[in-house]
């Protein structure tokens, strides 16, 4: 990048060099995802619901100590998206689980 080269900085509202763009943390990974207790969720844990919860669209009702495998963060503090055999595309709130 040459020394012109501006970007503008949506959390300052400014337009700022690149060079001190490349510099700064990404925003963007600070969510904090915390299970029902308090614990922190990272991209690949495993988590146990906590309480009964019936799958909308799926005709079923996961039971409460089933065991969720590989989760994956979507950038909200409080969801979290999941595999569980059946049932595609399902997220989850982090008040029902607990980390393993």
């Amino acid at each position: 990048m040459a020394d012109d080269d501006y970007v503008y900085d949506e959390a300052s509202g400014e337009w700022i060099s690149a060079a001190d763009a490349a510099a700064q943390p990404d925003a963007s990974d600070a969510v904090e995802v915390r299970d029902s207790v308090g614990n922190l969720l990272a991209d690949g844990d495993q988590v146990t619901l906590i309480k009964d919860l019936t799958v909308k669209g799926a005709g079923q009702t996961l039971k409460r100590g089933t065991l969720i495998k590989s989760i994956r963060l979507t950038g909200d503090a409080q969801e979290i998206d999941c595999r569980y055999d059946g049932i595609k595309g399902l997220v989850l709130r982090a008040e029902f689980v607990r980390k393993r």
